[in-house]
């Protein structure tokens, strides 16, 4: 029996047996049994189940009728909005394969996710629409798109029926702006309703669990941001059982925040949620206040998040007036939640904040912790029919408890491999005990009770006179100084060392101009091993941070081998 068994949470079972059956039948299915149950809330209008499902066959009917066939890839450039599920699902109904694109790209990025997956059409939003056309007309002819169907945000609510849910002032501009619609050359461009007043016919379902349904793009250390082909199975196991592990029912009300065209919001909230009926509270983009008014007035219970929302959030002047009774189930991943926040959370509203992992490879959760026995700072353990090791990145041979290694993972939810990438593909797989394993990249160990901790990316350690020092451990250390809200380690040159550690902070509001570097660097001596410390502080108003609210610690670092000068 392996050691995480006796933490299982009770009376479910270690391995499922998802439907054998699409993606497209789980909202089906869902809209039949709950017509007029909300699927949707956004700025205060509900969509019925009924209306998301009719509208995503309409939309299916006119990609079709495009020429859109079973197994084309077309490009999905959306926040947060209705019309990201309704063209989601619609793709996947004209037996096509989502390709997620994050809103944040620009022309020259957005080249590569049309060229790469063979792209013809693209789903976005108006304000968004200029630099996909733009992306388009400045590549090779025949490379481009063919067609472009363009959405309004106020196709999906009304402003003056928001009340209380209504968007934050900054936001009223880029949502209720009505932008024209550029040119597409070589090309058509179609209006939403357009598109879902096409008279072409729906076509027949003719795809199943082994056919390719979602193909998100994954940044590596190297190259070009590779394709992660997954199929409606891979993405059907961990819809179905992140419902399950969270207890969930259709009942269920969700703060769908994290962006859904990233994998964990796609996976563990929009799939699984609609796949047991559950209501989603949608957010385009973070707002503290607005979460705050939305849990309160939705009565939110459900809340998947990365742990900087939830920090915001408690710091929010007006969080006294927020009703966050209704939360039962909490927790995030991307980054570790600090001890103290996770503790308020426990002590102030009896919430237990889950923490999980997960890489787009692996359809989001890999390992998440037991709702009921959670560890703080820790990635949990080996998620439901997931067997995961950890080995030895050089050797391959798996490691003692407790000891460092790289993080490999076998389950039904791991990815077929690398798009048009077999040589990737096989460098990112090792057979053991029979198994095809996915090596993950992450280093980690694993206690004694069978739960995973990471200990940092494979490239991000730091070589200080040869101690290696791995930042994550170091920012959780700082993370328990009472000035430091944020702290992003990274390696500066060092004449003597090669390599020193240098860190980037962000100061709680209250201690701004009365805490120097020395200060931190001192408080540091006194609480990590002496190599640890950071020999350079770097205050800073805010890291940088991508859409799924990660910090991008590679940016800083890039910008600190670009500027930074060897020191002694």
């Amino acid at each position: 029996m392996r050691s995480h068994y006796k933490f299982w949470p009770h009376r479910l079972p270690h391995a499922i047996t998802p439907p054998a059956t699409s993606l497209w039948d789980n909202l089906a299915v869902s809209a039949w049994r709950y017509p007029d149950k909300p699927a949707l809330v956004f700025f205060g209008r509900a969509w019925s189940y009924a209306e998301v499902l009719q509208q995503a066959e309409r939309l299916a009917a006119f990609l079709h009728g495009l020429g859109v066939g079973k197994g084309d890839r077309v490009v999905l450039n959306l926040q947060n909005c209705p019309q990201l599920v309704i063209a989601h699902f619609a793709i996947l109904r004209a037996n096509a394969v989502v390709v997620p694109v994050n809103p944040m790209n620009r022309s020259e990025e957005l080249k590569h996710y049309i060229t790469d997956p063979q792209a013809k059409v693209a789903i976005t939003s108006a304000d968004l629409a200029a630099g996909l056309a733009r992306a388009s007309d400045e590549l090779p002819p025949g490379q481009g798109l063919a067609h472009l169907v363009v959405t309004q945000f106020t196709e999906a609510f009304d402003p003056q029926q928001a009340g209380k849910e209504a968007p934050p002032e900054t936001w009223r501009d880029w949502l209720l702006t009505q932008h024209a619609l550029p040119a597409l050359q070589g090309g058509q461009v179609h209006a939403w309703a357009q598109a879902l007043a096409s008279p072409a016919p729906l076509p027949a379902l003719q795809v199943g669990p082994g056919d390719l349904a979602l193909l998100p793009y994954t940044s590596g250390t190297t190259g070009l941001p590779k394709g992660c082909m997954h199929t409606h199975a891979s993405i059907m196991h961990n819809a179905v059982a992140s419902g399950i592990w969270g207890n969930g029912t259709a009942e269920n009300v969700t703060l769908a925040v994290v962006p859904m065209f990233h994998i964990t919001g796609m996976v563990s909230v929009m799939h699984a949620s609609l796949y047991i009926g559950a209501t989603l509270v949608v957010m385009p983009r973070w707002d503290r206040d607005l979460a705050g008014r939305l849990i309160s007035v939705r009565r939110v219970t459900h809340w998947t998040n990365i742990p900087t929302m939830v920090i915001d959030l408690l710091a929010s002047p007006n969080f006294a007036q927020y009703d966050l009774s209704s939360l039962v189930n909490i927790g995030g991943g991307g980054a570790a939640m600090p001890q103290a926040v996770a503790q308020r959370l426990y002590e102030q509203f009896g919430l237990r904040y889950v923490e999980g992992y997960g890489l787009t490879e692996t359809a989001a959760p890999s390992h998440t912790n037991p709702p009921d026995a959670p560890k703080q700072q820790c990635l949990g353990i080996p998620f439901m029919s997931t067997d995961a090791r950890v080995i030895d990145p050089l050797t391959l041979q798996e490691m003692p408890q407790g000891e460092q290694g790289e993080i490999i993972i076998h389950g039904p939810e791991v990815f077929q491999g690398y798009w048009r990438q077999p040589e990737a593909t096989a460098r990112a797989f090792i057979e053991l005990d029979g198994k095809r394993f996915f090596r993950s990249g992450d280093m980690g160990r694993i206690d004694e009770d069978g739960y995973f901790f990471m200990t940092d990316r494979l490239k991000r350690m730091i070589n200080a006179s040869g101690f290696k020092v791995w930042p994550a451990e170091v920012e959780a250390l700082m993370f328990r100084h009472p000035a430091i809200q944020e702290a992003c380690i990274i390696a500066t040159k060092d004449s003597y060392r090669g390599e020193s550690v240098k860190a980037v902070v962000v100061l709680r509001a209250s201690h701004q101009g009365q805490v120097s570097g020395q200060d931190i660097i001192d408080w540091c001596r006194e609480h990590m091993a002496v190599y640890k410390v950071p020999r350079v502080v770097q205050f800073v108003d805010a890291l940088p941070k991508s859409g799924t609210g990660k910090v991008m610690w590679r940016a800083l670092q890039e910008a600190e081998q670009a500027q930074s000068p060897p020191s002694s």
